[in-house]
């Protein structure tokens, strides 16, 4: 059975972060700012980056205890992302963090948006969605997924009409939502240790849980599908964050 093609975009970087609250409190309120100033000028490059098309770059408080905050880069490359790593790890404000989770990834369409002829690297709309920004909507939600692979949900066993078929019906469920969540997959067998990351985008969380809900009654998600750890959050500017760290600090 040959594996379906896909079309593969910028790798992808969800940094998740808890933030050292006791080194954090330790310091006075003068030098907790100063980190700040410092950080600001690393996030200013990074949103440089985005504007110029050169990656993309989101910065969340998360809510819940699982992690404070999170980082999500996009790169044309591993070798990019590992010096984004390196440039936070760089800075002051990341000696006040230590990592929560880390997930690797790269932005995956399916082949079949490739129309005979069509050029992918000279199509703007796929460009776009293979290099996409980082959507400017107030809330995050991520969570990894597995398509099941045990008797009798086996869903790499289907032929490809059949896959075909549930992921057109999964489909008409996220149309519904269209212009209320924006949905960015990402494609992570050998990369990471689930087989996709989904980060979905809207204006109102409570739209996250009525599109989840709504597909875990679809019949591929019922039967095929494996979810994850969820992880919610507000997408903040480095005025936010900033205002965030220093009532943190107290």
């Amino acid at each position: 059975m040959a594996a379906p093609q896909t079309l593969d975009g910028w790798y992808v970087w969800h940094d998740f972060r808890t933030i050292r609250r006791e080194a954090w409190k330790s310091i006075d309120v003068h030098s907790a700012a100063a980190v700040m100033r410092d950080f600001t000028a690393f996030v200013q490059g990074e949103l440089d980056a985005q504007r110029s098309r050169l990656g993309s770059f989101g910065q969340f408080v998360l809510a819940g205890t699982k992690a404070d905050l999170l980082f999500l880069y996009m790169r044309p490359t591993i070798g990019e992302l590992n010096e984004a790593k390196a440039r936070f790890e760089a800075t002051r404000f990341a000696d006040f963090t230590k990592r929560a989770y880390s997930y690797v990834s790269v932005v995956e369409l399916g082949g079949y948006l490739a129309k005979p002829g069509v050029d992918v690297e000279q199509d703007e709309v796929l460009q776009l969605r293979l290099k996409p920004p980082v959507p400017q909507m107030r809330y995050v939600c991520f969570y990894p997924m597995n398509k099941r692979r045990t008797h009798p949900d086996n869903w790499y066993m289907l032929d490809e009409a059949e896959r075909r078929k549930h992921l057109m019906a999964h489909g008409q469920i996220g149309r519904q939502f269209a212009g209320k969540v924006k949905q960015i997959i990402s494609g992570s067998v050998g990369l990471d240790d689930w087989e996709w990351g989904v980060t979905l985008y809207a204006d109102d969380p409570i739209h996250f849980k009525k599109l989840i809900y709504e597909m875990r009654f679809d019949e591929s998600s019922a039967r095929f599908a494996e979810f994850g750890p969820f992880y919610v959050g507000e997408q903040v500017d480095v005025e936010g964050l900033t205002t965030w760290m220093m009532t943190l600090h107290g």
